[in-house]
């Protein structure tokens, strides 16, 4: 129980570009397309209500989105 409120905990912190991407790349399942600072820079670009902390991202605000988000994209980088 106490790892997994360890888990919750790491992935609510708000952290920094670079150290969103290592992680983000890090826990994704096999199979996914991989993010890219510049694909991260697009998508906050065109997303900017998802940053109501200036430039610090979070897995569990961003995550997901950038999971749906995405895959078409990934071809183009």
């Amino acid at each position: 129980m106490k790892k997994y409120s360890e888990e919750l905990e790491v992935s609510a912190m708000r952290i920094s570009l670079t150290d969103f991407l290592k992680s983000y790349n890090k826990t994704l399942p096999e199979g996914f397309p991989k993010a890219s600072s510049a694909l991260l820079k697009q998508f906050k670009n065109s997303h900017p209500l998802f940053f109501k902390h200036g430039d610090l991202w979070s897995l569990d605000e961003h995550r997901k989105k950038i999971i749906d988000w995405l895959p078409p994209r990934d071809q183009a980088f």
